[in-house]
């Protein structure tokens, strides 16, 4: 089975759920406006955002939509190709291609959302892909973080630099640059703290090791990705609030898009953003990442059967 497929098995549950509840609203030959007002109220619990439900109703009014055919299917195709428009400006496979001199990753996400998990994914692809990756295990606060990354660079076969549990974030990630530069690595990944308790800290933490970064290049970090976890719902639209002040954010992986979540999340912060779609995580196995494609989401979001 191949990854999308994986993926449309994986997000299939959320999808079903979706696609079922607009066939149960929609039982008219024709759509009404009391029929339009439940759908955009439908839309609007699944997550997908006060915004992109209006404009999803406003397209559904003023189409026109034969009687003679299935309705919910229409409205489906509707959603696929309002999915697409949206999100395909979105896309940004280059991230993953071969780079020619050093590019510096910061990796943020709140706890538990998979970011170091991730980051291991990602690197995998990364050195596929031809690069020469280096992980830095710069999130040296959370218990068992560093060894996680470890575990994941054995796994994935690339190098990584640590200290130990408490050092400095920044240090850690000084050194981890400056061995990259002496050895010729072409992508560095570097694993952040998730705290968002305590703000003020976190921003410190973070603007340090942005400013680490740019002994490289003034123009570094050259991305910052932020990882978001489906389940979290609305929390989600928070947390690029939050991170997007403290470091512009460059790029979004969204994980945990596997059956679990409503999946909804992912089109209200394409909506309010605009921010690129690096890709999407379905598990916790190391092929369990999807290059973001909008035409393969919208299959995947709107697939009936």
């Amino acid at each position: 089975m191949g990854i999308f497929e994986k993926f449309k098995s994986g997000f299939k549950k959320s999808a079903s759920a979706l696609t079922s509840g607009l066939r149960d609203i929609v039982v008219k030959k024709e759509i009404d406006d009391e029929t339009l007002d439940k759908i955009e109220e439908y839309l609007i619990k699944s997550d997908v955002g006060v915004t992109a439900s209006s404009e999803i109703k406003e397209i559904i009014s003023n189409s026109k939509i034969d009687p003679k055919k299935d309705i919910a299917q229409e409205i489906n195709s509707i959603l696929m190709n309002y999915i697409v428009s949206l999100m395909k400006p979105l896309e940004n496979s280059k991230f993953f291609k071969k780079k020619e001199k050093i590019n510096a990753v910061l990796v943020a996400g709140v706890n538990g959302v998979g970011k170091t998990t991730t980051i291991g994914k990602i690197s995998k692809i990364l050195k596929f892909n031809g690069n020469k990756v280096m992980l830095a295990a710069s999130d040296t606060f959370r218990a068992a973080a560093i060894e996680q990354l470890e575990n994941w660079a054995m796994k994935v076969n690339v190098e990584i630099t640590k200290s130990s549990q408490g050092s400095d974030p920044a240090s850690v990630t000084y050194k981890a640059i400056e061995r990259a530069i002496n050895n010729n690595f072409n992508q560095i990944l570097i694993d952040t703290a998730g705290r968002l308790q305590n703000k003020k800290n976190l921003m410190e933490e973070f603007k340090k090791i942005a400013n680490v970064t740019k002994k490289i290049d003034p123009n570094a970090p050259h991305e910052v990705i932020l990882v978001l976890d489906a389940t979290s719902g609305q929390n989600v639209i928070n947390q690029v609030e939050e991170f997007n002040k403290i470091i512009p954010i460059t790029g979004l992986i969204m994980t945990k898009l596997d059956g679990t979540a409503k999946g909804g999340i992912l089109l209200a912060v394409a909506k309010k953003y605009k921010l690129p779609i690096i890709a999407l995580g379905l598990g916790e196995k190391e092929d369990d990442l999807q290059i973001f494609e909008a035409e393969k989401f919208a299959q995947a979001f709107t697939q009936t059967n």
